[in-house]
């Protein structure tokens, strides 16, 4: 790969697994040197150090294990990446949960817990970012919101509400920042191929008394057209045009990248 992001640094919150993982992937791959964040099994989380580390030429890629629930831990790691790389150029918020269930039943614990890490979170990293990023006219923001950023669906109110609070602080914050070379844009994926997202597939076949292929194509991926996974490499991809040479025109968009969903 041409080494495009060479000389740059970047944090990605939630990159032990899934799509965060893929990003920190292909800037490994693209020059950058990056921090990873996130949860999981101590050996998953140093697997993924040792890979992105691989590709950046060091033992292991730096790591916070900031908990994106609380204001003060998000902000410490941004400081701590501006502290590892002497500059933070790129920050990309994907870090997210999800949670299942009517309104009337929903647990006020799981909406406090998915508005502050799919959302609050985002603020609280960009408000720390942007002074250093602003200072030396040079900086890329991207937030991982999804097709639930602008468009709805039953039974996920907390994750709707947080990824369309996610589109709305990215145009926001586009507009504040539009006269300098800082960009902050929404990637909105639909249904992404990872281990999480696979795992729903045996429930609805079990559910319905249907094949598994049947369950994903008609079930889970009734809104998505394309009736297929989209990959997390596409959406790596997305992430790392917008931080590439000739994206910095593109600033306050809400990029699609749902198989046709937002077409329909």
């Amino acid at each position: 790969m041409e080494r495009i992001l060479e000389g740059q640094s970047a944090l990605i919150t939630g990159s032990t697994s899934g799509i965060g993982l893929g990003i920190a992937r292909l800037y490994a791959e693209a020059g950058a040197k990056v921090m990873l964040n996130g949860f999981g099994k101590p050996e998953d989380i140093a697997a993924a150090r040792a890979e992105i580390g691989r590709l950046m030429g060091v033992a292991e890629a730096p790591y916070s294990a900031a908990d994106m629930s609380k204001p003060a831990e998000v902000r410490g790691m941004v400081a701590a990446a501006e502290a590892a790389f002497g500059k933070l150029d790129i920050l990309v918020n994907n870090a997210g949960i999800q949670f299942v269930s009517p309104v009337q039943d929903f647990p006020a614990e799981k909406w406090d817990a998915i508005i502050a890490i799919n959302m609050s979170s985002n603020f609280h990293a960009i408000a720390a970012a942007l002074p250093g990023m602003l200072a030396r006219n040079y900086g890329r923001i991207i937030n991982v919101a999804s097709a639930h950023g602008l468009v709805a669906s039953p039974y996920k109110t907390a994750y709707v509400a947080a990824k369309h609070g996610v589109v709305g602080l990215t145009k926001s914050v586009a507009l504040e920042i539009a006269q300098a070379d800082v960009t902050c844009n929404a990637i909105c994926p639909g249904f992404v191929r990872t281990p999480l997202a696979e795992a729903q597939v045996p429930p609805l076949a079990a559910k319905f008394g249907v094949s598994e292929e049947v369950a994903l194509k008609d079930h889970l991926l009734a809104k998505q057209p394309s009736k297929r996974w989209i990959e997390v490499d596409e959406v790596a991809r997305m992430a790392l045009w917008l931080v590439g040479p000739g994206s910095g025109g593109v600033n306050g968009s809400a990029l699609s990248i749902d198989g046709g969903w937002l077409a329909a």
